[in-house]
């Protein structure tokens, strides 16, 4: 009886240790997503911001500003 206990508890301990990993797993793909979606939507801001045109030389500084910013966090790793 005592033998079964065991086999039990080592069955247990297998099954968690596959259910952390599993979970470790989904983790990194839910930040790695994550990662992707910011990427994305920083390269569309700058595809607007390249593509916006004007004559006002504050707004023209503004969108330079913007733009370096936007520049920097994609460089980032």
């Amino acid at each position: 009886m005592a033998r079964g206990w065991e086999s039990k508890s080592v069955e247990d301990q297998v099954e968690q240790s596959q259910l952390r990993e599993s979970h470790a797993v989904s983790r990194r793909n839910e930040e790695d997503a994550s990662r992707l979606r910011q990427r994305m939507a920083l390269e569309l801001q700058r595809e607007r911001i390249l593509d916006e045109r004007t004559s006002n030389p504050i707004r023209r500084q503004a969108l330079e500003a913007a733009l370096a910013e936007i520049e920097a966090k994609l460089a980032a790793p």
